[in-house]
Formats: structure tokens, C-alpha cells, sequence
């Protein structure tokens, strides 16, 4: 058997071409035959498909089809984030310029472990993350792979700098990630503040930081994944002044706001926080992974050095070869810095700035088309680009049921959500290329597929007796009793209970559902 091509060195394009040419050959005919956002028939129906496609995972003999045969599959399978109506989550369609630049990384293969497995990745790396930090007004910035990593690293610098003992506070609504860290790093149990309104309570985080004992890290979110909420920022960073609280900014999702003039002021306070979570991988259009954490103080991250001989030994780094270990709590580290690179340079400030202005312009055309569409109700107008909306008079099982029958069929993609107690349906609208008629289209569908009898109404109880026929009906002209009519006098007799019940007038107030 002759030995299979390479994808760099000097005959790395050549052998790369061909192959090219098979996997967008494939993912044009995967999704041209998946023909909507999602592949109809549930988990059990895509499950049976992919097992069809990939047969033997470790066949005697290697099948020179395999790459065409598997793209295919889960180009067919796959949510397509770019289809104009999968809007679940913060899963944004990646540009494509971005994309050019991640088959980049993967033909080269640097390693951010060591500078002699990435000379150009580590420098490219340095001068990114300082940038991207000043933007923030902040110093420095760590290259992580996500939302979850960058939280998790947060509150570790938090842990370090108290000495290795900390307690977090956040607000109610805040990602599920943080009080998971917590756990992983072993800190108390994490306090959740309020957050009535679906954004974090000053007065009450204020109540927190009185009563709890010290030292604290408090996270706020700007951006919250339910909503697209953001936290009153200035208010909480006043009230973790005063109390010496440290202050960490959960903007995974609101970061990107940062580049648009017109939403810039919505992250007001954003600078005061120790440390800020970015993910450019939901509103910056990036490929996944492209995580990001920014620090105020540079000096919180020398509790990550590290000492590996093979890899930043003390004379090579006193030689001056660069020391990468305390970049990250990874080794082995894909330079995921040059996709976000290419798409700064290549879109500047104002192009990225009008994406993130036309989601959210989206976002509030959509919300304005449920407004005024009398078969939904609006949550709320958004902060973002999340739209909460539910079918009007329809309970939380048939809004429930109606996400799944859209998943099943695959003609659309929501997420959910709860708040104010109910569960609504929950559009996230990173899709800059989305139009107005796609927007009415994603209502109609969703009509289209509420349950004709909600689910969420209890069915009548069988041993309830049927009215006797032979009852005659009650005669309409007869007027209704008065609801002012005063109540009995407690020294009056009592008369029979069954004609109390009768003549009782209704309390006030609405009928309980």
C-alpha cells in the first residue's frame, strides 16, 4: 500500500486540491438533500442514516469513497446554522472567509505549546490577544475555546488571587458554567442572586455582599443565554467597589456589541470587571472554537506558568524562545487566534460593526412582526438578537410540542426558554443574511404546527356523570344576580348551602386556567 499524501509541505496543495473538490462537491449534494435547516425524522431516524452511511468504522480494507460518503451524510444530517430558519441558539453560520482560514491551521497543524512547534501562531497570538484586550480596557487576553473555558478560567484567577479560597455570587440568570466551575475548583457553594426581571438585582447582590462572608467574585452576564439580557454593569461594579468584591463579566455572547457604535453603549461598565468571557464563535461569525478571556491585571495570570523541561526549559527561556505553557491550561493548543485575525483585518471595525447592527436590526423587526400577528404573543422587545414569542392561549406542553414537531419534520429550529414563569419558544437571530419574508415564513410555520388540541388542558374526568337530559336548561331571559348585592347578615338564619352556591356571586379577579 502506497503511503497516503500529506496536507503540507511542498506537495500539500497539490495532493489538497482534488480532495477539496470532493468534500464541496459533497457538502453541496448532503445539503441540497437534507433541503431545509434540519433532517427530518427525530434522533432515531438520522441516528439510522449515519449508521448506513459509515458501515464497518474499522474495515479489513480502507474504502477510497469514505470521504465523499461521511461529508455527505452530515452535510444531510446537520443543523445549518446559515439556513435562514434555524435560529435555537448561539450557534451563528460561520464566515466564510473565516472558514478558508481554519483549513489553514489544519494543513499546517501548529501547536501553541511550544514556540518551536509555532513560531508565527505564537507571535500572531500575542499581537491579537493584546489587541482585542485594549478593546475591552483591559491588558491581556487568553485564547480559550469557548464560553465555558474562559468562566472556568475566571474563576480559578479569582481562587489564585484570594490565596485559594473564594466564594461566587451570581446572578439567577447567569450560564450554567459558572456555577459548574465552582464545583470543578472546588469553592463553596455558589450563591445565585435574584434576577427578577431576568437581569441580576443590585439591591439585592448589595443584601449578598453585606451578609456573605469574604473574599467574593461576583459575576455578572451581558448577554444572558435565555434572553440576550444584559446586567445593570455600572451599578454591579459600583456595589463590588464598595464592597472590595471582585468583579467578573460573563459576555460571551453580548462581547461583540463592543463593535458596533450604535450597541457599544449597552455594555456601559463593561471595563470595570477584573476579568471579561468573549466568544467571538456565537456573535462574530467564527468557526468553533473562539474563545476568549481578558484580564485587567496582567499579573493574575502567573499562577498558570508552568514548568515542562521538553517544552520551556529556564535556559531556553533565558535564551529568549518564548514561554507559551502559561497561555492556557491546555498543552496541545490549535492556533484558533488566525481565523479571528484574518476576519478582523478583512471586515475591519465597520463590517463587523453592521453585522452585529443587522442581527440586531432582525431581531427587532421579528419581535415587531409578533407584536402585531394576533396568533403569538411577545415577551419582550430584545436587547440582542433573542426574540421570546409563544402561540397565543397555548399552554407549556403545546409550546413544548410545537418546538418538536418544527425539530421533527426539520422544517425549523427554536430553542426554549422560561421566564416570567412560562416557557416560550426562543428565536436567536444570528443570521445577518436573513430577510423580512423569512421571518414571516418562520411564524407561519410555527402555527402551522400547534397542537389542534393543547396538550396542557386536562381531558374531562370519565367518572364525572353526564348531565341528565331530562334537566330542563336554564331560561336565558333570566337576569344574572347582582354582583352588589350586599352579603347576608351573619345573624340571618342560615338557608340551604345548595342555594348559597347558586345565587354566590363569582370573586373578583381572573378565572385560574
Amino acid at each position: 500500500m502506497s503511503t497516503p499524501p500529506l496536507a503540507s509541505g511542498p506537495q500539500g496543495p497539490h495532493n489538497l486540491r482534488p480532495l477539496l473538490d470532493t468534500v464541496l462537491d459533497a457538502l453541496n449534494t448532503g445539503t441540497h438533500a437534507r433541503g431545509g435547516p434540519l433532517p427530518p425524522g427525530g434522533p432515531g431516524a438520522v441516528a439510522d442514516r449515519m449508521r448506513g452511511a459509515l458501515g464497518d468504522v474499522l474495515p479489513d480494507r480502507g474504502d477510497p469513497d469514505a470521504l465523499r460518503a461521511l461529508v455527505h451524510a452530515l452535510a444531510e444530517g446537520a443543523a445549518d446554522p446559515a439556513h435562514p430558519l434555524c435560529a435555537a441558539h448561539l450557534h451563528s453560520p460561520p464566515l466564510a472567509v473565516a472558514v478558508a482560514a481554519d483549513l489553514a491551521v489544519s494543513v499546517l497543524n501548529p501547536s501553541l505549546d511550544s514556540w518551536d512547534q509555532a513560531p508565527a501562531a505564537s507571535a500572531l497570538e500575542t499581537l491579537v490577544t493584546e489587541a482585542l484586550a485594549r478593546e475591552t480596557g483591559h491588558t491581556d487576553c487568553l485564547v480559550t475555546t469557548g464560553g465555558t473555558e474562559s468562566n472556568h478560567l475566571a474563576l480559578l484567577l479569582a481562587r489564585e488571587a484570594h490565596g485559594g479560597a473564594v466564594r461566587l455570587l451570581h446572578g439567577a440568570n447567569a450560564h450554567h458554567s459558572l456555577p459548574r466551575a465552582a464545583w470543578l475548583l472546588g469553592l463553596p457553594d455558589p450563591v445565585a442572586v435574584p434576577a427578577p426581571a431576568g437581569t441580576l438585582d443590585p439591591v439585592a447582590l448589595d443584601e449578598a455582599l453585606t451578609h456573605v462572608p469574604g473574599p467574593v467574585v461576583v459575576a455578572a452576564t451581558a448577554g444572558t443565554t435565555d434572553s440576550g439580557l444584559v446586567d445593570p454593569l455600572p451599578e454591579i461594579a459600583a456595589r463590588c467597589a464598595a464592597h472590595g468584591a471582585r468583579l467578573h463579566i460573563d459576555a460571551a455572547y453580548g462581547g461583540a456589541l463592543l463593535l458596533s457604535d450604535r450597541h457599544r453603549p449597552k455594555l456601559a461598565g463593561i471595563d470595570a470587571a477584573h476579568t471579561i468571557t468573549l466568544d467571538l464563535h456565537k456573535l462574530g461569525w467564527q468557526p468553533v472554537a473562539a474563545g476568549l478571556l481578558t484580564v485587567r491585571d496582567p499579573r493574575d495570570l502567573t499562577v498558570l506558568h508552568q514548568r515542562a523541561d521538553y517544552l520551556n526549559a529556564d535556559d531556553d527561556t533565558d535564551a529568549g524562545l518564548p514561554d507559551l505553557l502559561g497561555r492556557s491550561l491546555r498543552t496541545t493548543r490549535r492556533p484558533d487566534i488566525l481565523k479571528i485575525a484574518i476576519t478582523l483585518r478583512t471586515l475591519g471595525r465597520d463590517g463587523l460593526g453592521a453585522l452585529v447592527d443587522q442581527v440586531c436590526a432582525r431581531a427587532r423587526e421579528f419581535a415587531g412582526l409578533v407584536d402585531h400577528d394576533p396568533r403569538f404573543e411577545l415577551h419582550d422587545r430584545p436587547t440582542i438578537s433573542t426574540v421570546l414569542f409563544r402561540p397565543a392561549h397555548a399552554g407549556d406542553t403545546a409550546v413544548a410540542a410545537t418546538r418538536r414537531a418544527l425539530l421533527t419534520t426539520g422544517r425549523a429550529v427554536l430553542g426554549r426558554a422560561r421566564a416570567d414563569g412560562r416557557l416560550w419558544l426562543k428565536a436567536t437571530l444570528l443570521n445577518p443574511a436573513a430577510r423580512t419574508a423569512d421571518l414571516a415564513a418562520l411564524l407561519d410555520l410555527v402555527h402551522t404546527h400547534v397542537p389542534a388540541v393543547d396538550p396542557s388542558t386536562p381531558a374531562p374526568d370519565p367518572s364525572t356523570p353526564a348531565p341528565d337530559p331530562s334537566t330542563p336548561a336554564p331560561d336565558p331571559s333570566t337576569p344574572a344576580p347582582d354582583p352588589s348585592t350586599p352579603a347576608p347578615d351573619p345573624s340571618t338564619p342560615a338557608v340551604d348551602a345548595h342555594l348559597t352556591e347558586a345565587v354566590a356571586p363569582r370573586p373578583e379577579g381572573p378565572t385560574p386556567r
